[in-house]
């Protein structure tokens, strides 16, 4: 399959997750391996564009209701109290993909888990002929975890970058990439790359 059929998944990637002025800096509410992210992925992003490989950042939303007031569920309200109005707003700085991987040729916005839930992601993928998708991003078990899933369901061809995605701990982050094996082809950034220049 050659590169112009695949995507390269960037899992909530965002100011407000991984920058010191985001909503979870600020919370201090962060971790080393997530920390790191950035910094390992850009040489992956670089090699993506010199491929022709798509680029799809999903950015997580907290969508404005009443006043103004961020709609958040009430699970993620009680993991994360801190959240206020303006985080993750539609179009906010703290929202968009950090600068260090910008720009993406598509952002899709995402309001749960799953990139796939109540999003245009599959339209998008499907009308830019993407078969086989790259999964990179933040939590391992969480946003990570359910839209691997979810593509599966959906019959992409999915493969799951394993040093570039993060959780909150080492321990989680590992038992979270053991239980996507049979869906996801494991890889890492260095093996993603050697591929990916060698269909050149």
């Amino acid at each position: 399959m050659t590169s112009s059929n695949s995507a390269l998944i960037l899992g909530d990637l965002q100011n407000d997750f991984l920058h010191r002025d985001g909503a979870y800096g600020r919370a201090g509410q962060t971790d080393p391996a997530i920390a790191a992210l950035p910094g390992k992925l850009a040489p992956l992003v670089r090699t993506a564009r010199e491929n022709g490989v798509l680029i799809a950042a999903t950015l997580f939303t907290l969508v404005p209701g009443r006043g103004g007031e961020p709609i958040i569920s009430p699970h993620l309200k009680s993991l994360r109290p801190f959240l206020r109005k303006g985080d993750f707003a539609p179009g906010s700085w703290g929202q968009q993909l950090v600068d260090e991987l910008a720009p993406a040729d598509v952002a899709v916005e995402k309001i749960a888990y799953s990139a796939f839930h109540a999003s245009r992601l599959e339209w998008v993928l499907r009308k830019c002929g993407v078969e086989r998708l790259y999964f990179t991003g933040i939590v391992t078990n969480g946003g990570v975890a359910s839209t691997v899933r979810d593509a599966h369901v959906r019959e992409f061809d999915c493969t799951l970058i394993e040093d570039g995605c993060a959780a909150f701990s080492d321990e989680v982050h590992r038992a979270a990439i053991e239980g996507l094996r049979p869906v996801a082809k494991i890889m890492s950034i260095a093996a993603t790359i050697e591929s990916w220049s060698a269909s050149r």
